[in-house]
């Protein structure tokens, strides 16, 4: 038997056991030290528990019994498994802001700070929809972040002024449940009072600061954060819609590459416009590139002003 299987046995022996174990009880079950000649299974042993006390196992010996007329060893559970992992809001707003790297690689650190975040997929108050590095952005430093996730953790009524990537701007009171990460935005997910249904507000479109109006609401049975959130950067919720005009050569193959989208009339010039659903305006904005001068976005300002930034960084 190789040495670590031969640890391993012996830590699972003695967590395992209800009381402590002698060496003479031990060597009945282990295999490795049932040695004819007991002197080497002893040494076997004793460099055994000098290992496993160097790696950090609080391996004991103790009273077998009330008179100390015996000694066996025992690992109690509760020394040897770490406790779980607890952290405020504020703890992991931190966490995320110093983990991020901006790059396209996803590091280890964010790995690790991924698992830390999320824990089991699509539970938590914080989760992870999958896709993209941990990029940075005008949602991800914000102290937006941890004031959802506190608002999602002590189950908080909250309201908050809101824009749609059209631009138009409402009041939104929502039950926060969960804040969900999502190709480098996050998201708080929560039930909508006026919509009368539970819905992902991305944290860079709230025009305000969260503000608590009271005790929230439970999710509802077999609720996952991740399900509310857009599955990719063309499938948007409602309101995430934007128009843009095509030269005739290349408008029937744009229209054409997205699902649902609305094609108008050629304008006098003999341009289309085009109206399709997103999720991501970073995804359409480097799509709309992709056509150069034969595209140009008309609406939501905001996905225009990220195309003319893009343009300028290349002019520059």
């Amino acid at each position: 038997m190789e040495p670590l299987e031969r640890l391993l046995n012996l830590v699972g022996l003695l967590l395992e056991s209800r009381g402590p174990r002698t060496f003479d009880e031990i060597r009945e079950v282990l295999e490795p030290y049932r040695q004819e000649n007991v002197d080497s299974a002893k040494r076997m042993f004793e460099r055994d528990k000098d290992l496993l006390r160097e790696f950090g196992v609080p391996l004991e010996l103790v009273d077998v019994d009330a008179l100390g007329g015996e000694q066996g060893y025992v690992i109690r559970k509760e020394r040897y498994y770490l406790p779980e992992i607890a952290f405020t809001p504020q703890e992991l707003g931190a966490l995320f802001v110093a983990a991020q790297s901006g790059s396209e690689d996803t590091t280890p650190a964010e790995q690790a700070v991924r698992k830390l975040l999320t824990g089991v997929e699509g539970g938590g108050i914080l989760a992870m929809a999958g896709g993209g590095p941990l990029a940075s952005g005008s949602d991800a430093r914000s102290p937006l972040l941890v004031g959802a996730a506190d608002a999602a953790e002590r189950r908080r009524r909250v309201r908050f002024g809101y824009r749609t990537s059209s631009g138009e701007g409402s009041e939104r009171t929502v039950d926060a449940y969960a804040v969900v990460f999502r190709r480098g935005h996050w998201y708080l997910v929560g039930f909508d009072h006026g919509r009368d249904d539970v819905r992902a507000f991305r944290l860079s479109r709230l025009t305000t600061d969260l503000t608590d109006v009271g005790e929230g609401s439970e999710p509802p049975e077999g609720f996952r954060a991740t399900e509310h959130v857009q599955p990719g950067p063309w499938s948007p919720a409602p309101e995430d819609r934007a128009t843009i005009a095509f030269a005739p050569e290349v408008a029937w193959w744009a229209a054409s590459a997205q699902a649902g989208a609305e094609v108008s009339d050629p304008r006098a010039d003999g341009w289309v416009e085009v109206t399709v659903a997103f999720g991501d305006e970073t995804s359409v904005a480097d799509w709309v590139l992709t056509f150069g001068p034969q595209a140009e976005v008309l609406a939501p300002a905001s996905l225009r002003a990220a195309v003319i930034e893009r343009l300028e960084r290349v002019g520059a």
